[in-house]
């Protein structure tokens, strides 16, 4: 081992001992170990059999869903459970891996789109899984299909990888790959193609650039699409979902491969994630059964459905960033039986996204629909948060606009009704955490 690969692993680890003993989580072990030696993953990852989750929407509860049934069949799993993606952040998880006394050396880990192609020129992955691309942060990755050649780059660095891509994502099969690549979707009931709602985005034909029709569309666009002017058309599915048997807010029931599963999660889109968590699986050869004592193991976790009590009130904590992700949170939401509050915390920093125009395009008219009791408009943009949500139809006499998290907290904290639901974008999620954690209502952060 080079002199400067020593010195990397021994200053970052020096690092992450004193700031676990400050009780703090952070990816600087990383960046400092990165300061010595640029190369150090070629050393610590070494020797990892390593699945990569990579995608717009989805990554961390994908990420979390997969560790949990490989950990069910392997034991240890090196992973990033917070969402710390960049390179820094992968450093810093590989610097913290613990020995698995199975012997087997895996690690699930989440990465960012347009940190793959740089980190996948340091690890081989054997699995790399694509969720979905949508409109997300376009001050940074740019259109979909700039974010799609960010993450096929990533992948063509690791040529022997397996690509496991939802086949219901048209994007995805637009060209051929250098990498090896099976599909997962979904497959249910479907009926004459039809187009998709006029605001979705990601329609168009890759090959000649007409309208794409569906004979199934889950939601945005996704699903059993065809181009009835070329013949495009969804690639054939190697790992299936065939049956929807129950969603709520807080849970849903599938058949995949003829297999019933359960999640504790809710909402339509987070079925995508199981199922490219059981598309995993399924790809090393593992059994039904540890599949689903993965899944009965998993929570939701980090601001994906996190949930807490914040004094007598039942909370769930949401991260949303982009159009459809906040549209497909709303629609969990609305599966609801009981009134809730509803808090909204609007960031326009760098992690976020400094564009926040986007929320003009999330279907927020949907509270209008729901039983919601009063509305907290927080977060650096809250005013412009809390004009969406007038716009929306909502009653304005409802909407607070709370300048700080702390008047948030406490709002909540008043509030009659006995739920209550917090939709963050990411630097408010993490900072709203803060709070919670330093009062003991969740755990602290950690990378």
């Amino acid at each position: 081992m080079k002199v400067k690969t020593m010195m990397s692993i021994a200053a970052g680890r020096a690092a992450q001992f004193l700031l676990s003993k400050m009780g703090r989580g952070s990816t600087y072990p990383g960046k400092l170990a990165l300061s010595f030696d640029p190369a150090i993953l070629d050393t610590i990852a070494k020797d990892y059999e390593i699945v990569v989750v990579t995608g717009t929407n989805g990554k961390t509860l994908t990420t979390a869903l997969t560790v949990g049934i490989l950990q069910e069949a392997y034991g240890q799993v090196v992973t990033n459970p917070s969402g710390a993606n960049m390179i820094t952040g992968i450093v810093s998880t590989f610097l913290s891996a613990k020995s698995n006394r199975s012997g087997k050396k895996i690690a699930v880990l989440e990465i960012d789109e347009a940190s793959l192609p740089r980190i996948t020129r340091f690890i081989t992955p054997s699995l790399i899984v694509f969720t979905n691309i949508f409109r997300d942060q376009m001050d940074r990755y740019g259109e979909i299909y700039t974010t799609y050649q960010m993450i096929s780059d990533g992948a063509k660095n690791a040529p022997t990888a397996t690509i496991l891509a939802n086949g219901d994502s048209p994007i995805f099969a637009a060209k051929d790959q250098v990498n090896p690549i099976k599909f997962y979707g979904f497959d249910t009931k479907k009926h004459e193609p039809r187009l998709a709602h006029y605001n979705t985005e990601g329609i168009v034909c890759p090959r000649c650039e007409h309208i794409l029709h569906y004979r199934l569309n889950t939601y945005a666009n996704l699903g059993d699409y065809l181009c009835l002017n070329c013949g495009f058309e969804r690639p054939h599915l190697d790992y299936r979902l065939t049956q929807l048997t129950k969603i709520t807010n807080q849970a849903a029931e599938f058949t995949i491969d003829g297999q019933a599963y359960k999640i504790n999660v809710g909402g339509l889109y987070n079925i995508y994630n199981a199922l490219a968590a059981v598309a995993v699986a399924e790809h090393l050869g593992l059994a039904p059964a540890v599949i689903s004592a993965g899944f009965e193991k998993s929570r939701a976790v980090f601001g994906r459905q996190e949930t807490f009590k914040i004094g007598d009130k039942s909370c769930t904590l949401v991260l949303i960033k982009n159009p459809v992700g906040a549209s497909q949170a709303l629609e969990m939401m609305a599966l609801a039986d009981y009134p809730f509050s509803l808090s909204v915390l609007l960031n326009a920093n760098y992690a976020d996204g400094i564009d926040t125009s986007w929320i003009w395009d999330a279907d927020f008219e949907r509270i209008t629909e729901m039983p919601i009791t009063a509305i907290n408009a927080g977060g650096v943009r809250h005013s412009e948060m809390a004009r969406r949500l007038r716009v929306a139809g909502y009653d304005s006499q409802k909407i607070a606009e709370q300048t700080s998290l702390e008047e948030v907290l406490r709002a909540i904290e008043a509030q009659d009704s006995a739920h209550a639901y917090i939709l963050a974008t990411y630097t408010a999620m993490l900072a709203f955490r803060d709070l919670l954690a330093n009062r003991q209502l969740v755990e602290k952060e950690r990378h």
